[in-house]
Formats: structure tokens, sequence, C-alpha cells
């Protein structure tokens, strides 16, 4: 497995969008599940600051089903990013917070 020292999680707009392309590329939903995850993958997962893998082929080729699994459930646990503007710029961690507070 290639070493991934960095997950970075997506914006829930990419995540639907990266979810709308699989619908459209596969019909089985085993299979649009499986390259959905791939392609989640290669988008969240670095490597010394790089992106870990070229593509969603690479990750269908390199990881197994498990791993695979494991990098998701990692993705899946982060309560939050370490640093939300560098993954965004647009960022604004003051207005999170208010919106965060209303929500309470």
């Amino acid at each position: 497995m290639i070493p991934v020292d960095e997950l970075r999680p997506l914006s829930a707009a990419r995540l639907l969008a990266l979810w709308r392309d699989c619908r459209e590329a596969a019909e089985d939903p085993l299979e649009r599940t499986l390259l959905c995850n791939a392609r989640v993958l290669a988008a969240c997962c670095y490597r010394e600051g790089a992106p870990a893998f070229a593509d969603e082929e690479e990750v269908l080729t390199t990881l197994t089903g498990r791993q695979m699994e494991r990098l998701l459930e990692r993705l899946a646990s982060q309560t939050e990013p370490a640093a939300p503007a560098a993954m965004n710029p647009a960022f604004d961690a003051a207005r999170f917070d208010a919106l965060q507070k209303e929500a309470l």
C-alpha cells in the first residue's frame, strides 16, 4: 500500500459531484460504489504534500478493498480538519463558529 500521511476531507459539494459522476459512469450499484470510493480516496489521500494517487485507477490497482475501507473509515472519523483554511482559502472560521453556536 502507498503510504498516506494526510487525509484531506472534501466539501459536501465536491462529494456530491463525485457521486453524480460515478452514477453516470456505472449502472451496477456495487461497481458504482467501488468507483466512487476510489475517486474519493484519489482526491483525499496525500503523501508528503502531494496526491498519493494519480487517479481512481491507481487507487483500484494499488489498494485492496479492505485497505480502501480502512482509509475511508479514517477519513470519516476525522472530527475536524487541522487547518480548514488550508483546504479552502475562503473558509471563514469566525462564521463557522457562529453557525455552530446557532445550531446549539
